[in-house]
C-alpha cells in the first residue's frame, strides 16, 4: 500500500513535468516554432495530487478505522479525478489554437492547423491514477489488517491482566483492600458472624 502511494505520488510529479502534446505555430520572423504542454500546464492539480499521495504514506500508518477509511477514499477520488481527466484529453486533445495561447508560445503566433503531436506524459499519468486508486482502495477494505504507529507498543488485554501493579490499582478502584487475602476476609466476616450470634 505505501510503495502503491509513493508510486502514484512519483508518476504523477514525473507525468506533470513531462511533454503531453505538441503543436507547431507559425511565429513572426522565426518560422514554426513547436510548443509542448506540459501535464503541469493542462492539469495543475497534479503535483497537489502528488502531494496528497506522499502525505498519505504517513497518515495512513498514525491513524486507524475511520479516519483511515476516509483518508482512503479521499486517495482513490484523487486517482480518479485524474484518471478521468487523462481519459478526457486523449479522447479530446487540446487544439493547436488552445497550444498557441500557452505561456510559452511565441506572442501573436499563428496555430498550424493539424499539427499536435502526443507523448507519453498522459500514459504516466494514467499509471499514477490506478496506483491511487489501487491504494484508496487498499485503505478501504483492508483497514484492520494494516498496521498502525505505536500499535504494538500498546498493552495487550492479557498482559494487563496478568501485571501484579495494574490488579492492585483495579482492585483499589473497586473498594477492595489488596493487602487482604481471601481467606482472611472470609475468615473476618465468619468470625464477625458467630459473634454477633453469641451476642
Amino acid at each position: 500500500m505505501s510503495l502503491a502511494l509513493a508510486g502514484g505520488a512519483a508518476a504523477l510529479e514525473g507525468a506533470a513535468r513531462l511533454a503531453w502534446f505538441t503543436a507547431g505555430v507559425d511565429a513572426v520572423g522565426r518560422g514554426t516554432v513547436d510548443v509542448t504542454a506540459t501535464g503541469a500546464d493542462l492539469l495543475p492539480a497534479l503535483s497537489g495530487i502528488a502531494l496528497l499521495a506522499l502525505a498519505a504514506v504517513a497518515a495512513a500508518v498514525a491513524v486507524a478505522g475511520l479516519p483511515r477509511r476516509v483518508l482512503g477514499a479521499l486517495v482513490a477520488a484523487a486517482g480518479g479525478y485524474v484518471g478521468v481527466m487523462v481519459v478526457r484529453l486523449l479522447v479530446s486533445p487540446p487544439s493547436p489554437a488552445d497550444l498557441a495561447d500557452l505561456p510559452g508560445a511565441p506572442a501573436g503566433g499563428t496555430a498550424v492547423a493539424d499539427s499536435v503531436a502526443s507523448h507519453p506524459g498522459p500514459l504516466l499519468a494514467a499509471l499514477g491514477a490506478v496506483l491511487l486508486i489501487t491504494a484508496g482502495a487498499a485503505l478501504v477494505a483492508a483497514d484492520r489488517r494494516l498496521p498502525r504507529l505505536g500499535a504494538r507498543y500498546s498493552a495487550r488485554p492479557e498482559q494487563a491482566a496478568t501485571d501484579p501493579d495494574r490488579a492492585t490499582w483495579e482492585a483499589l478502584d473497586a473498594g477492595v483492600d489488596p493487602t487482604v487475602e481471601a481467606g482472611d476476609a472470609g475468615a473476618g466476616r465468619s468470625d464477625g458472624g458467630a459473634s454477633g450470634g453469641n451476642v
